[in-house]
């Protein structure tokens, strides 16, 4: 192990699956630059990238249907579907490759196979599921994604969902086999236990207070001891914000323009969850269900299967809140000291326009256990209170930015700021996170490392065979991928 360096090629602020990641990469295309970490808590991913505070799912689309929207006409637009499910195969790659390389630990530690199941009921629901799976099927990335509205197929899928139904309810559901769960949390270790055998410095509880750019260009960045109390400086040519929540407070502070503007609304989850092995055996899938009218897309309920540590169980929610706080183990203050006078039109405009998710937030925080259970009643009918306990879950934090005509707007993707002639980057926003995490720090050094990345490119490409290709277009390529990610993952379907 060499001596941590007090000038750094990299700084790293935060310890979850974004700044494993592009350590990972930087591993991979520049093995000879330093990299030093700070994360805040006392264990890396501890935020968002822990297990219990993610739904895991390993977001391909394959069953969220807030990616497959309609028009009122009925077509389904499958464009965010193919995107998010190319991106999504290029983590799987990267993850192979890793393993080839002889990541620590079996590929089950962090993914295994889950089926990914999509369910609506009603009549309008039922013409949604067909025209979406019509869409879908035509799409190579979405090939084996099964349709059924039959009450016996339907009861081999998810079984605990349809014991107690009225058999008169119109329902019906797309099924994949290829999905999967995502220990991200697992998969965080994994990655930083090698970067600390490669030589990475990661400090833990050291929260950075001050980021502030030099003449020549290095970023200065002061990061506290918590335990101690002490200060730690160090110097750098690149910085990337990677602290969940806690990247826009630091990106304002490093004082770069193109973080002007940006505002971040918080919201906190909350689940249902149940260890019964009874009711684990009978739901051996993750399912998606439709938005409640004027709910926001991060609203969308769904009964996951997990698999953490080696044992399984069952999470249903979301459940919305607000918290101020941008961390789950945030301050109070975060949300107002976050406001500033280039973002106080955006926020403003943002409340403005968004009365229905206010109101919607209100009636989640204000919702009863009886109103909770009678939720999971519609995925689970004959579910009983007493096998279902409420866990809290992360912290989200929607971007809010402005649009071309300077007024506020929520978004509720991922978007990665880049200042400094490149010299910073941060990421800020939510879902689908983590299951992109390679293809949104791939971008990082395309913008980042523009002089660099055609060297980069051939490293690249041997460890994510499809980077600057199209798996949707390339079914060769996409055949040759999935046996191989399949396989060295261990994976069925």
């Amino acid at each position: 192990m060499t001596e941590d360096s007090a000038n750094p090629d990299v700084v790293l602020v935060g310890g979850g699956i974004m700044s494993a990641t592009l350590s990972a990469l930087l591993g991979v295309v520049a093995p000879d630059w330093t990299v030093t970490v700070f994360e805040s808590g006392p264990l890396v991913a501890g935020e968002s990238s822990d297990p219990w505070n993610n739904a895991g799912t390993g977001h391909s689309a394959l069953c969220e249907l807030n990616y497959t929207p309609a028009s009122p006409n009925g077509r389904v637009d499958t464009t965010k579907a193919v995107t998010i499910n190319e991106q999504f195969q290029l983590s799987r790659q990267f993850w192979s490759s890793l393993v080839h390389a002889g990541l620590t630990g079996s590929p089950k530690d962090f993914i295994t196979s889950v089926p990914h199941v999509s369910f609506v009921t009603g009549g309008a629901g039922r013409s949604y599921m067909r025209a979406r799976h019509e869409a879908l099927a035509a799409q190579p990335l979405f090939a084996g994604l099964e349709y059924t509205e039959d009450t016996a197929e339907l009861n081999s899928w998810i079984p605990l969902m349809m014991a107690g139904r009225d058999p008169a309810q119109i329902a019906a559901a797309t099924r994949s086999v290829a999905g999967t769960d995502v220990d991200f949390g697992a998969l965080t270790r994994l990655l930083f236990d090698q970067a600390i055998a490669r030589g990475v410095h990661v400090h833990t509880d050291h929260r950075v207070e001050d980021l502030r750019r030099e003449r020549d260009g290095r970023w200065t960045v002061t990061a506290r001891d918590t335990r101690t109390d002490e200060r730690r400086t160090v110097r750098t040519r690149f910085v990337f914000v990677g602290a969940g929540g806690g990247a826009l407070p630091l990106l304002q502070r490093s004082g770069i323009r193109e973080i002007r503007g940006f505002g971040g609304f918080p919201v906190s989850g909350q689940f249902l969850r149940t260890r019964s092995p009874e009711l684990v055996t009978r739901h051996q899938a993750k399912v998606y269900g439709q938005a409640a009218v004027g709910a926001p897309p991060m609203s969308v309920p769904h009964l996951d299967l997990r698999n953490i540590d080696n044992d399984q169980s069952l999470l249903f929610g979301p459940y919305a809140g607000f918290s101020p706080r941008f961390l789950k183990a945030g301050s109070f203050w975060d949300l107002p000291k976050s406001v500033r006078p280039n973002n106080l039109g955006s926020m403003l405009g943002v409340g403005r326009d968004n009365i229905p998710l206010t109101r919607y937030l209100i009636g989640q925080v204000l919702q009863s256990r009886k109103a909770r259970h009678a939720s999971l009643t519609d995925f689970v009918p004959l579910a009983e209170q007493r096998d279902w306990e409420l866990i809290t879950a992360g912290q989200r934090v929607q971007v809010i930015k402005k649009d071309p005509a300077g007024h506020g707007v929520l978004q509720f993707g991922t978007e990665l700021v880049v200042g400094g002639e490149g010299s910073i980057a941060g990421l800020l926003g939510a879902s689908p996170g983590a299951s992109t995490a390679v293809a949104a720090m791939l971008n990082l050094l395309e913008r980042c490392f523009p002089d660099r990345v055609d060297t980069w490119r051939p490293l690249i490409q041997e460890a994510i065979p499809s980077y600057g290709h199209k798996l949707s277009t390339e079914p060769v390529l996409l055949a040759d991928v999935r046996e191989e990610t399949m396989r060295t993952l261990e994976l069925n379907g």
